[in-house]
């Protein structure tokens, strides 16, 4: 049995401040330290999923990397991962690490990969210092009651894509003879309402769609009281910009905008990361969201073959885009943290327009993966430069009078 697939090469794109890949995250601007280490691992444990999202960064756009890996992380595979977190928590001294159990859909599989994933962390860590929390981010279509029973066990988190009401959800979120998906979520989200289940709920992830009325969707989510809910960009860049990008001046802010000003006038009765994150900004702190701020990046995934890569959204990107070359059969986590501190190095992760812009500091460029194209590789605003500016200067408005 192969311990990991032949490595595929990343694609060579023109670029005026980039070296040729593997891409890094985007480093911290020149002043802010940088992280000293990965502390979230997002694993793919299994590599198939068993909706088909039109929208998906996986499977329905331009990386066709899950074809080459096998559907499972095989214990082996699970085994060295766990060695390799707990040599890179006891090298860099780390208090804590957060394991993002993801796919595909990790629950294809049943509660048993997840379980054995989670306890072979814990077993490897115990003695370095490092506390650990466990999160898996599921599609919600098969988690019932025993699955949950079992993941409370293990004090094992759930996070669940919701994309607002069923028309708003099931026009995207569908199985692959065309059927909405909503109802089965709705089941899932019945069961992490309940007392014993409710410290499990991690929150929602929501991609904003403009044909969905933005207080309504936000309505929507709310309802089912989360912790949290995590408004995400569909994934476009300059070469494939988002749908509605040609139909009005910054129509994904106004969007955004919209459901702030739902959230702020219901008193924020729950967290909404975006959201959460400008106001922090705005106020001077470094924010929590990788879609805004200049926080530096510490998280890494690890796909089923034992392959280092860098955040899923380079998938949008390109074939190969978020590839490294390294794997966690024959590189460290370090070896990983070294090839990005040299990229970094060279390129400062921001072009030209964006680190003469007032709101970068704020803003952060965005994704990475959203700056490409137009055949300058990633020297690039944001494809969503605009939908961004307008957000951050509409709660930063809001701020102002909020002071006055």
């Amino acid at each position: 049995m192969k311990t990991s697939a032949p490595r595929r090469q990343a694609p060579t794109f023109q670029s005026a401040t980039a070296p040729s890949p593997p891409w890094p995250a985007p480093p911290a601007p020149d002043g802010l330290p940088r992280a000293r280490a990965f502390d979230q691992f997002v694993v793919k444990l299994h590599s198939r999923c068993n909706l088909s999202c039109d929208y998906c960064y996986v499977y329905a756009l331009r990386d066709t990397g899950w074809r080459d890996r096998p559907r499972t992380m095989s214990a082996r595979t699970v085994d060295r991962l766990a060695e390799r977190i707990a040599e890179h928590a006891r090298r860099h001294r780390l208090p804590a690490v957060r394991v993002i159990v993801h796919g595909g859909e990790p629950l294809l599989g049943g509660a048993g990969p997840v379980t054995r994933l989670v306890e072979t962390v814990r077993d490897r860590l115990r003695g370095t210092g490092a506390a650990a929390r466990f999160t898996v981010q599921s599609n919600g279509v098969l988690l019932d009651a025993p699955l949950l029973a079992e993941l409370a066990r293990h004090d094992i988190r759930v996070g669940l894509s919701l994309d607002g009401d069923r028309a708003g959800h099931d026009r995207h979120r569908r199985h692959r003879d065309g059927r909405g998906s909503h109802a089965e979520v709705e089941r899932a989200l019945e069961l992490l309402r309940r007392p014993e289940h409710r410290p499990l709920f991690e929150g929602l992830l929501c991609t904003v769609d403009l044909a969905n009325d933005p207080e309504r969707c936000y309505d929507a989510l709310a309802a089912h009281r989360p912790p949290m809910i995590d408004f995400l960009l569909p994934h476009a860049t300059w070469d494939h910009p988002p749908a509605g990008a040609a139909a009005g001046d910054a129509p994904y802010g106004r969007w955004l905008a919209t459901a702030f000003d739902r959230w702020w006038a219901a008193g924020r009765p729950l967290r909404v990361r975006l959201f959460d994150s400008v106001v922090d900004l705005c106020r001077g702190g470094t924010g929590h969201s990788e879609t805004v701020g200049t926080a530096p990046a510490a998280a890494v995934v690890i796909e089923t073959d034992g392959s280092i890569e860098w955040t899923d959204s380079l998938k949008a990107v390109a074939d190969g885009a978020a590839a490294t070359g390294l794997d966690i059969h024959r590189h460290s986590l370090d070896a990983a943290f070294a090839l990005e501190e040299t990229v970094a190095a060279l390129d400062d992760g921001l072009c030209r327009t964006c680190r003469a812009c007032p709101v970068s500091g704020i803003c952060g460029g965005g994704l990475r993966a959203h700056r490409f194209g137009r055949g300058q590789g990633f020297d690039n605003p944001s494809v969503y430069c605009r939908d961004l500016g307008l957000l951050i200067t509409h709660i930063r408005n809001t701020l102002r009078h909020l002071a006055d």
